[in-house]
């Protein structure tokens, strides 16, 4: 063998040495620490539909697909001639209630006044009896008059006290038809980013008909899934991260909020060890809010990467998992969110 075969035979060994060499350094600098677990999965975020208790005509629309809206902001302000007109029906029908309120104490002080004047005039004919000055047949009269004034009042107590409940159906009809066209302004409950804008002006939506769809920023989550050996160690409120494709070397702090109580998916027979290992418990690791916020402009639902969850306190986060930075504020750079 010539001394050039050989110096090519050395460098290719030399070469493939190196090369699976630092194939199992990377897998050992990649390699997790005891105590910790992880599971593929997706950046996920409850949706919210933004939709009228009733059928009404859209009247304005204010944000568009991709806007970001705030808890309170209005999305869609729906048309509410109608019901407007209802509402000054209703008023005017507890204006002409309180009318007949008012009628109904004028009529009961003229009939207390008429029975005090009763009351006169039976103690002086009384008197006039005993002094034989005057008939048993007036003094009757006198008291019938007054039994007849005083079932009046009584009657007329008894058709204020209905009026005056009639005046309050009457305002709670008002405040009813008030409730309804506060409704059809429509708001965000929640910090998010329109997903869908489903209607346009015009539009007549039924009740429940969705105007436009939000993704909800206050709930990113992502959910991975954990062999049951791993799961039963997890607890809520673990220390967790989320590493995304697309920021290799980096982790986003997050936090363990679920851990199902069952398998998600287990073979149909479940017979051997190796069998029972395949039982895969549902873990969904929650992103704090204040991280999120940090980061609106830039966080998208769907985004790939894998989540790690401890389920050992004592275990330590490899390098590559340090938590990421917030963006850049006034272009100064941002300190990292605490998580370890």
């Amino acid at each position: 063998m010539s001394r050039k075969t050989l110096l090519i035979i050395v460098a290719a060994a030399l070469a493939v040495g190196g090369y699976f060499g630092y194939q199992y350094w990377r897998s050992k600098q990649d390699a997790l620490p005891l105590g910790i677990a992880s599971g593929n999965g997706r950046l996920e975020a409850k949706l919210v539909d933004i939709a009228p208790k009733e059928s009404l005509r859209v009247k304005e629309i204010f944000f568009v697909e991709g806007d970001l809206v705030k808890p309170g902001d209005i999305c869609v302000i729906m048309d509410t001639n109608t019901l407007q007109a209802e509402l000054e029906e209703a008023k005017l029908g507890v204006a002409a209630t309180q009318e007949k309120e008012a009628g109904a104490k004028a009529t009961i002080t003229r009939s207390k006044a008429q029975i005090q004047l009763a009351k006169v005039e039976v103690a002086r004919s009384k008197n006039l009896v005993a002094q034989r000055a005057g008939s048993q047949r007036e003094l009757d009269v006198r008291n019938t008059e007054l039994k007849t004034t005083s079932a009046a009042l009584q009657e007329e107590e008894a058709k204020l006290r209905t009026i005056q409940q009639e005046i309050n159906v009457a305002k709670a009809k008002v405040v009813t038809i008030q409730t309804r066209i506060d409704d059809a302004t429509l708001r965000s409950p929640v910090l998010g980013r329109v997903l869908y804008k489903l209607a346009e002006v015009g539009e007549v939506l039924a009740a429940g008909g969705k105007a436009m769809t939000l993704v909800n920023l206050e709930d990113i989550y992502m959910e991975i899934y954990l062999p049951s050996a791993d799961a039963m160690k997890v607890k809520l409120g673990a220390e967790a991260r989320i590493a995304f494709d697309v920021l290799p070397g980096r982790g986003v702090p997050g936090y363990v909020s679920f851990v199902s109580p069952e398998a998600q998916f287990t073979p149909k027979q479940v017979e051997t060890r190796s069998e029972r290992e395949k039982l895969m418990f549902r873990v969904k690791i929650k992103i704090p809010e204040k991280i999120v916020v940090n980061a609106i402009d830039v966080v998208k639902t769907g985004v790939r990467g894998v989540g790690y969850v401890k389920y050992d306190e004592a275990a330590q986060w490899p390098s590559w998992l340090n938590p990421i930075e917030r963006p850049p504020t006034n272009g100064k750079p941002a300190a990292k969110e605490s998580g370890e």
